[in-house]
Formats: structure tokens, C-alpha cells, sequence
């Protein structure tokens, strides 16, 4: 039965509490680190019978409820960190980051006003800062951190909007959508994230106004039919709102041509946003940092740092050329960012927001930044992508294996060949391959499609993962693929 007092403060029993459940928690951890399963196995219909819930009006008290927490979640997690947990654009996290999670949540510290945020306020801006100058983009501070790629890109196509109809002479913050809206288009590749469809229906304008761009055997913006959609466009008596670039597709890696699409769309004075959510990783590269050529010309800019920047989730940011714009979303409240404040030179970051209370994410990227410095920090973001490159020219060399296109980030698509199955089969004999992986907790490799072909995909995160591990996962994908051969 609990009867001590639940709340983090000052006083020695709250303290004593404290210290103990995070000790008692830090060596659970410790101990399932050790775990050799990748997973341990459990189907949808086992954790639904397994996991139960237990309030009581008593309570269980702080140590019985950690236990309850490491038998029913811990232990049943997948493990981010093993070599085979290699199927999503999911990373392992620094060890700073885990320490940075502990004075965040102690501290719970809200970025909403600079009153309930101090130093954190303060933080973010330098960081921001800092991103802007790794960008190309001039001195300032018009960005803010957010949970993630999808919120990041709601940004950038929002501001995009109420840019374009502001050039019109319509507010959308006073007066709302205005006019046919079904003639407004935003332009993106056939592979670019699902979030841009997403977004444009919460902006109201719904999935019809994408139009999907081809794309080369890259997987990247095919320029000419850029250049056909905006001509159709415009024989259609169509407007452009938007050009969404990708900077790091989610399966194939593919970086659109940047600087190209930046010039063509400056002709036209076209909005151009950048989802370099995975990408974005390689301004501190130093071996790849020339393959986000003309990111500094964008409008706007789409990173996170629960990719290949390791930090734990969830950690993003989205960056604005122009601080102007920020204008279109501005919405002053007495009890947050008052003029009053404003008018002393007091930052609160509510402003440049979608969200009102914030965690302090920013304090994992700026510890990771400290504590790895920027040299090393390239050397683990720029491991996964030579590692993918290793891979590939691995599995070219296998025969039961074939690359199916090369890599360009630290992913790597490529497939079983079963020449004795008949062409339709294969593509369901690959699932089959990547489920039961998954099913044996031994690894987890994704499955996808790509230009019409199931495959399987290996993202290379881990820059603890050697070509020798690979090696291991591809020898028990082949040996899956004999298993389920003669089954």
C-alpha cells in the first residue's frame, strides 16, 4: 500500500523516493540491455492477455508499480540497440541523451513562456541559432524545436499558405480559406513523406491539392516532370502554393536535386519546403555534407534528431528562412507573451509554436553536441551511410540476394530471389521472410515496396553495427527464406 507523498520536491522522503526509482529503474535497464533476444516474441494476442491493469484505491506504491512496468513493458520491447533492429528509421540513443531525459523530466520545464523556462528559452534560441548557420541560412533565431518531421512540415506548409494568400491581400489568420480552392496545388515526389497529405487535409485543403511529381531511378524528383506539373498547372489556371522537397526519403534514402528546385521555383515565386527529417543528419557530415547542395536557398526546413542525430524521441526542429513570415502566426495572450514583455525584450517561444506546452528537447541535442563534439558526432552519422554502401556491394555478390537499387543515405532495399517460385510469389514469399524474423525476436527488417518490387530493407542507424553483423542478419534472412522453402 503507498503511503508516501507522490510528488518530486524538496523535502528529504520526496528526494529518498526519487533517488530509489530511478535507481530501481536505471538497473532494470541495465539488466534488459542484456537481453540477447532482439525481441522477445510475444504476438498482438499474447501482450493484449498479458498486459493487465491494476489500480486500486489503495495504490501499489512506487516500487511494485516500477516492477509492474519492467515485467509488462520493459521486458516485452523491442531493442532499438541490438544489430538486428535494423527495420525503421528508429535509432538507438546517445547515452547523453538518457542523462539530458532525466534533467528534463525533473525539471518539467515548459517552453511557452520564458517565465516558466528560463534557461531552456535561452538554449533553444543558440541551438537554433546554431542549426541556421550549419544551414547556410543568415544570422537568427526563426526556428523552434518540435516533436517531430509530420509537426515540422505542418509548419513549413502552413506558413506557406498564409505566405501565398498574404501576397494576395487575404489574411488567413483573421478571415479564414477564401476562393477555389481546389486550383491550389502543392507539388511533391511520388515518395516524399505521407505527412504532406496529411497536412494539406488539416490545412483544409485536402488531399486533392497534392499533385505527386515522378521520380528518376534514384528515387529522387525527376526535374522534367517538375517542369510539366507547373506547366499543367498553369494551363489549368492552377496556383502553386508549395514545392515540397525530401531530403532523405523513408525508404530509399533519396535526396531530391535541392539547388534545382530552389532556382526553378524562385522563378515563379514558389514556396519551397525541405522534409530533411533524416537527411538533415548530414550538415554535420564530413564525408556527405555537399548532398544537401542548396538547402540554404529553401524557405523552410523540416530536422529531426530521433534519426541519425540519436538522440532519444521525441526531438525535431523547424527552421524559417525569413523571421518575417513568422508574423502570419503570430497570436499574443496576456499570460504568456504579453507587449508588455515584448516590448523589454523578454523571448517567449509560444510564438513561433503550433504547440502551447513544450518539453525542453532541445537540452538532448545541445548535451550531445557537448558531449561528442562535432567531429565525432560526424564520424557516427556518417558510419551508417558508408556502412550501407558496404552492404550493398555485399549482397550484389550474394546470389540468393538481390540489391534492388543502390543506396544513398544508410539504407539498403534489396530482396530474396526464389528463381523456383513463380515471379507473383515472390513478392509475398518476402513479407513472409520479414514476419517471421520478427517473429522469432531475432530480427526486425522492414518490408516495402519500392517502383513496384517488395522488398526488404535494412536502415543502418546503429553506429555501433559492423559489416560482420550485417552479415549475421543476412545469413539468417537466408535461412529463414530455406526454412519457409521446405516448410
Amino acid at each position: 500500500m503507498s503511503r508516501e507523498n507522490p510528488i518530486l520536491a524538496a523535502a528529504a522522503h520526496s528526494t529518498d523516493a526519487y533517488q530509489q526509482a530511478i535507481a530501481q529503474s536505471s538497473q532494470a535497464v541495465v539488466q534488459w540491455l542484456q537481453q540477447p533476444e532482439m525481441y522477445q516474441g510475444k504476438t498482438v494476442a499474447e501482450l493484449r492477455e498479458r498486459i493487465t491493469l491494476d489500480f486500486n484505491p489503495q495504490g501499489l506504491g512506487n516500487q511494485v508499480a516500477i516492477e509492474r512496468a519492467i515485467e509488462y513493458f520493459l521486458k516485452d520491447s523491442l531493442s532499438v540497440h541490438h544489430p538486428q533492429c535494423v527495420a525503421h528509421l528508429h535509432c538507438p540513443s546517445l547515452v547523453v541523451s538518457q542523462a539530458a531525459e532525466v534533467l528534463i523530466n525533473a525539471t518539467n520545464q515548459s517552453m511557452d513562456s520564458w517565465d516558466q523556462a528560463p534557461s531552456a528559452t535561452i538554449i533553444e534560441l543558440k541551438l537554433v541559432e546554431w542549426l541556421r548557420e550549419q544551414v547556410g541560412y543568415q544570422a537568427g533565431d526563426a526556428g523552434v524545436f518540435t516533436s517531430g518531421g509530420t509537426q515540422s512540415n505542418l509548419m513549413g506548409l502552413m506558413l506557406a499558405r498564409d505566405a501565398f494568400f498574404a501576397r494576395q491581400g487575404h489574411s488567413i489568420q483573421q478571415h479564414g480559406l477564401t476562393g477555389n480552392l481546389k486550383k491550389i496545388k502543392v507539388l511533391c515526389s511520388e515518395n516524399a513523406h505521407f505527412s504532406v497529405q496529411k497536412n494539406m487535409a488539416l490545412l483544409g485543403l485536402g488531399y486533392q491539392s497534392v499533385t505527386l511529381v515522378k521520380t528518376d531511378r534514384f528515387a529522387r524528383m525527376d526535374m522534367n516532370d517538375l517542369r510539366a506539373k507547373l506547366a499543367q498547372a498553369e494551363a489549368n489556371d492552377e496556383q502553386i502554393l508549395a514545392i515540397v522537397a525530401t531530403a532523405g526519403t523513408t525508404d530509399a534514402g533519396a535526396i531530391d536535386p535541392l539547388r534545382e528546385i530552389a532556382a526553378l521555383a524562385a522563378e515563379r515565386q514558389i514556396w519551397v519546403h525541405v522534409d530533411a527529417a533524416w537527411g538533415g543528419a548530414l550538415l554535420l557530415s564530413e564525408k556527405y555534407r555537399d548532398y544537401l547542395d542548396g538547402i540554404e536557398l529553401v524557405d523552410s526546413i523540416t530536422l529531426d534528431f530521433h534519426k541519425q542525430f540519436f538522440q532519444t524521441i521525441s526531438c525535431g526542429a523547424f527552421l524559417l528562412k525569413e523571421a518575417r513570415h513568422y508574423e502570419l502566426m503570430r497570436y499574443q495572450a496576456a499570460y504568456l507573451n504579453s507587449e508588455f514583455d515584448e516590448a523589454q525584450g523578454v523571448p517567449n517561444l509560444v510564438s513561433k509554436s503550433l504547440q502551447t506546452t513544450r518539453r525542453f528537447d532541445a537540452l538532448k541535442l545541445w548535451m550531445g553536441l557537448e558531449a561528442l563534439g562535432q567531429k565525432q558526432y560526424a564520424e557516427i552519422i556518417d558510419h551508417g551511410v558508408t556502412l550501407a554502401q558496404q552492404v550493398a556491394q555485399y549482397v550484389a555478390e550474394q546470389p540468393r540476394l538481390e540489391l534492388v537499387m543502390e543506396p544513398q543515405l544508410a539504407s539498403v532495399l534489396f530482396r530474396y530471389r526464389a528463381p523456383e517460385l513463380p515471379e507473383a510469389d515472390v513478392a509475398l514469399f518476402n513479407q513472409r521472410i520479414g514476419d517471421a524474423l520478427l517473429e522469432s525476436g531475432r530480427a526486425n527488417v522492414g518490408v516495402t515496396e519500392f517502383d513496384g518490387v517488395t522488398c526488404l530493407k535494412m536502415t543502418l542507424l546503429n553506429p555501433t553495427v559492423t559489416l560482420e553483423d550485417i552479415k549475421v542478419l543476412l545469413a539468417l534472412v537466408k535461412s529463414t527464406a530455406a526454412g519457409l522453402m521446405s516448410a
